[in-house]
């Protein structure tokens, strides 16, 4: 068996680094309390921070703080947040970044006003372009190349017209992925870049123009979905009218991250006019067809794992059962147990039906394996539980490259399947058999929508240059001064 401490098994699943969350209301609706909303639904995105920020007559203030939504926010604070629009944002971090400090919404002052951003992705850059800002002077409060992002804008802005053009002249300069949401005292702009790499998506609730990560967080505040926001398009807000701009990025293919649909985004979600549960049962079916085994029940690990298994069971006919349970209240405060303890800490998070499995073949289904420590303790627990065999099937490839555009996917080194081959990782791992989602097949898992995707991760074979510089400064995060600021930009 695998052998990692319990601090291994807690970053062993990959974190998607943030949701973002905006609103310009007609007056209809309570922008503060819209975001909370929002950002309920999208927690799942991040749950070391949160943050929102309202802009009211030219006036930003803002709240954030460590831990989730529920625990940064209520009533009370949300009723002084007051404003015609607001942007928000949770965040999940790396290793070393969770501090307040590089909480969101990021909020700047700076010659010609205020500015704000929210900023889901990570660039590719931002090390060499936080170099040169700071060889003219620039002084940094975070360590996130957010910070990088407004910085640009503020230094664009100083020769531009408008906020919109400075947005416009910063997508020039930055790579990689961001999904951004800007707001200065009057306006709110919405920005996705070239590739497309982060979703970000448009909503309208009566006259007030809505914008989130994933379209689940329209529906948790009441919004309809309007459409997504395209690859390198800028949409701008003001007065309750839209303009939509769209930069000449030269020849940009879209580039999709994957792992939206195999296991970042909710299920409930449409990302780029694809549904998410749809796109996760036809991975099970796919499985189904490729690694056919003959067993009692399927199961699927919560909670992306779940609709993969529906799938996998439809497609071979095997019963599926909800024979795992998860612990909804495990939060990030959990107590790690004792070393001696450690093989047994798993089930304090999940845990097998045991009359279930007893004597059973069983065929559990998982979003993916990245260092391994996971499905070594979920198939100890089942074969613990009295299962006759244990045949794991994942809905994604096998994991071979880290990822620069977001994802906290580790080095190499880390990555299990870059040290082992499949037989040995189900030898190691305990199972009977193992099955990896072929990548040739990950657009059939999309019903060969007309969406490009980055799958990097997989394959090596990224959309975007990739240089020494990116494996610098992957954390996001926002600053930490005065709580009101005055701005008169437009």
């Amino acid at each position: 068996m695998l052998n990692y401490s319990f601090d291994s098994y807690a970053k062993e699943g990959l974190h998607e680094e943030c949701g973002v969350f905006g609103i310009f209301s007609d007056g209809t609706i309570n922008p503060a309390y819209a975001c909370y909303n929002g950002l309920l639904a999208l927690q799942h995105r991040g749950q070391e921070s949160c943050g929102i920020a309202v802009s009211d007559d030219g006036v930003i203030e803002y709240h954030k703080n460590m831990g989730l939504v529920t625990e940064v926010f209520n009533n009370s604070i949300l009723d002084s947040l007051n404003g015609q629009m607001a942007i928000s944002h949770v965040r999940y971090s790396t290793a070393g970044g969770s501090v307040l400090e590089n909480a969101q919404p990021l909020v700047m002052r700076y010659v010609k006003g205020t500015l704000s951003v929210a900023h889901n992705g990570n660039l590719t850059n931002a090390v060499e372009i936080r170099r040169q800002l700071e060889q003219r002077g620039a002084i940094f409060q975070t360590t996130i190349d957010s910070e990088v992002i407004c910085y640009v804008i503020a230094r664009e802005r100083l020769n531009c017209h408008s906020v919109e053009e400075a947005v416009a002249r910063t997508m020039q300069t930055i790579k990689g992925a961001y999904s951004l949401l800007v707001m200065s005292p009057r306006k709110l702009i919405a920005a996705r870049d070239p590739h497309g790499f982060r979703p970000l998506c448009m909503g309208k609730y009566n006259g007030s123009y809505v914008f989130a990560s994933e379209s689940a967080a329209l529906d948790a505040c009441g919004a309809e979905f309007v459409r997504d926001v395209e690859p390198g398009e800028i949409v701008v807000v003001k007065d309750g009218k839209v303009n939509s701009i769209r930069p000449d990025f030269g020849d940009k293919k879209k580039a999709l991250c994957i792992f939206e649909y195999i296991y970042f985004a909710r299920s409930d979600s449409f990302i780029d006019g694809v549904s998410v549960y749809e796109a996760r049962k036809q991975a099970g079916r796919i499985l189904a067809r490729e690694f056919p085994v003959e067993a009692d029940m399927v199961i699927g690990v919560p909670e992306s794992g779940i609709d993969a298994a529906i799938g996998y069971a439809e497609e071979s006919g095997i019963p599926y059962e909800k024979a795992i349970v998860k612990n909804s209240y495990i939060g990030r405060t959990f107590i790690k147990p004792s070393q001696k303890e450690r093989m047994k800490s798993v089930r304090i998070k999940l845990n097998p039906v045991a009359d279930m499995v007893k004597g059973k073949r069983v065929v559990m289904i998982d979003d993916s394996i990245v260092r391994g420590t996971t499905v070594d303790r979920i198939v100890t627990m089942l074969r613990e539980a009295g299962a006759k065999e244990v045949h794991m099937r994942i809905s994604s490839p096998p994991f071979m490259w880290p990822c620069y555009y977001g994802t906290d996917i580790p080095s190499r080194g880390e990555l299990i399947a870059c040290n082992h081959t499949i037989e040995g990782i189900t030898a190691l791992s305990g199972a009977d058999s193992l099955g990896y989602l072929p990548v040739e097949s990950l657009h059939e898992m999309i019903g060969y929508a007309p969406v490009g995707f980055c799958q990097g991760c997989f394959t090596g074979q990224y959309p975007a240059d990739i240089t020494v510089e990116t494996f610098k400064g992957k954390e996001r995060g926002g600053m930490n001064f005065d709580n009101k600021c005055q701005g008169t930009d437009n």
